[in-house]
């Protein structure tokens, strides 16, 4: 009985022990679906890279709630706005959700507004709430609030209207006062390189003052914005970039007064590094008593990317990086040990491959405008693009709200989509297209003897300058693969197949150029110039992201 009863115990030991197994590999595999295959910041040996996130989101602000970490960032007139991302140890991000799934003033962002929209945002959480605070230099600063940081957030409420009117944070203080510091933008505002603190009413939903001018930078340096403020023993700070977005540093402000006067100091700058403009981010403090900052760098077409910098104290000032010079101020690290958060977590990236499998569209993919349903839906395994009138006003893709796209995920990688188009009039097309000031296409066009590969480049599309576009050859199927390879310095490649084996150039290179205030973005469009009551339509059965061959 001893002999049966023992022989059972292990027969269970041992299933229960393979049943953890496979759910151990089950849910790796899930999670290693997940990770990019061209850019990991996470070396595995408890180190890490920089960039952390190799893709362009910009302003970084970022909190920690018990043992979770949540950044926001910019979006501008991208739609779903306000991306959250989350990380347990502040290396490894993943896309989680979008604050904004639809931007107001709503008709005013159902057409296109480059550079508009979703400026410097502020995440924090107070008395198990939520709060993302974001301007819009246009209309004014708005707040928008959750219970659950995935969970539906709020209509955004105007705390203050006004031109100009950016880079908003607030803080709870010990005695009860809520206060908001914000920067101004000269473009609308008239005035700039000043900051200035308001109180606000117990909600934290309007301003209660003009408030008083806290900074002037004028004499001092160019461009102060993106202020955040903290409290610490006592002491007032205001971190905030100073210098420009690619040639500036970063300032700390700190006074014993919530309105000053202020000292200064400096305290990251790119110093004998190549990593330039080091600014403009969020301090967090880990669980185990660890200060880390986290900033972007301005890399050109391939957007602000963030980077992480260890942090510490002295004399009740922060040290950010490595002070390689010994000038008393810190440079950024490129490699360094990975904070200590307890605990040791799987490796995670931005989402950027897609199979168009899910119920929901994946969240790396983000609209030029407010979308409206009869554009695209998820149909049996594949996106669904339908054809949308092109007006006649409109002289290039840079104006047309119905661009699908995703930021660039590395410095070089190689993406490859499979389409199956359905057109059903003459000049539908659909198009996989690298996305900027500048921009160049592959796509698929109906005419009337059938369906043709054309390509296509617009120099200087924000201001309005026709396309180039040429014929490559005519296909004799529905369904293509397209290719665009990304190597240093943006240059890329675009290639078609019709087996997704022998891929054909279209014979020449195109240098991608930044948007206005974002990154180069890729992704797709389906338009049509002729009216219709049931358009044509593409599927995207999946779009893969890997390293090139080859490398």
């Amino acid at each position: 009985m001893k002999l049966l009863l023992r022989r059972t115990l292990v027969q269970f030991v041992f299933q229960a022990t393979m049943f953890g197994f496979f759910i151990f590999i089950f849910h790796t595999s899930i999670a290693q679906k997940n990770i990019s295959k061209v850019w990991v910041a996470d070396n595995g040996d408890g180190t890490y890279n920089n960039p952390i996130i190799h893709a362009d989101y910009s302003d970084p602000d970022a909190i920690r709630v018990d043992n979770d970490y949540y950044m926001v960032a910019s979006s501008f007139d991208a739609v779903p706005g306000l991306p959250i991302l989350h990380s347990k140890d502040l290396v490894n991000w993943a896309i989680i959700g979008h604050a904004l799934k639809r931007q107001p003033p709503f008709e005013h962002f159902s057409q296109t507004q480059h550079g508009n929209g979703v400026w410097a945002p502020c995440i924090r959480y107070h008395n198990n709430l939520f709060y993302i605070f974001y301007p819009d230099p246009d209309f004014g600063i708005y707040v928008t609030t959750a219970k659950t940081i995935t969970g539906e957030w709020s209509d955004p409420i105007l705390v203050e209207s006004g031109k100009g009117l950016i880079d908003p944070c607030p803080l709870w203080d010990d005695d009860g006062k809520i206060y908001l510091i914000h920067a101004f933008a000269g473009s609308r505002a008239g005035i700039k390189n000043i900051l200035v603190i308001k109180q606000m009413n117990s909600e934290a939903t309007k301003t209660i003052d003009a408030g008083r001018l806290v900074y002037d930078a004028h004499g001092i340096e160019a461009t102060v914005e993106g202020p955040k403020l903290y409290k610490r023993n006592n002491y007032y700070y205001i971190f905030a970039p100073a210098g420009g977005v690619s040639t500036g540093w970063q300032i700390v402000l700190r006074s014993k007064n919530i309105y000053g006067p202020y000292e200064r100091k400096v305290v990251l700058h790119q110093g004998s590094t190549n990593i330039n403009g080091p600014h403009q981010g969020a301090w967090v403090t880990t669980q185990k008593g660890e200060d880390w900052f986290l900033h972007f760098q301005d890399k050109g077409a391939y957007g602000r990317v963030v980077h992480l910098q260890p942090m510490t104290w002295k004399n009740n000032w922060p040290a950010l990086g490595i002070n390689i010079d010994k000038d008393g101020i810190g440079e950024p690290v490129t490699h360094f040990k990975k904070p200590n958060v307890g605990a040791v977590f799987e490796r995670k990236t931005p989402q950027d491959s897609d199979e168009f499998d899910q119920p929901e569209l994946g969240l790396q993919w983000q609209w030029q405008a407010n979308p409206q349903q009869n554009w695209a839906y998820l149909y049996q395994g594949a996106l669904r693009i339908f054809s949308q009138q092109i007006a006649d006003t409109v002289k290039n893709y840079w104006s047309v709200p119905n661009v699908l796209l995703q930021k660039f995920p590395a410095e070089e990688f190689t993406a490859t989509t499979k389409i199956i188009f359905h057109p059903d009039l003459n000049n539908e097309n659909i198009g996989f297209i690298v996305m900027g000031t500048d921009y160049a296409y592959i796509s698929l066009t109906k005419k009337q003897d059938g369906v043709y590969v054309t390509y296509a480049v617009c120099k200087n599309a924000d201001k309005g300058y026709p396309e180039q576009e040429r014929v490559i050859t005519k296909l004799n199927t529905d369904s293509v693969f397209f290719s665009v390879e990304v190597n240093k310095g943006a240059i890329c490649n675009f290639s078609y197949s019709e087996d997704n084996k022998n891929y054909i150039s279209v014979g020449e290179s195109f240098t991608a150029k930044p948007g206005r205030w974002i990154g180069t973005k890729l992704g797709y469009f389906c338009s049509r110039k002729d009216k219709t009551n049931d358009s044509g339509f593409a599927d995207i059965d999946w779009i893969r992201i890997a390293a090139t061959k080859n490398k």
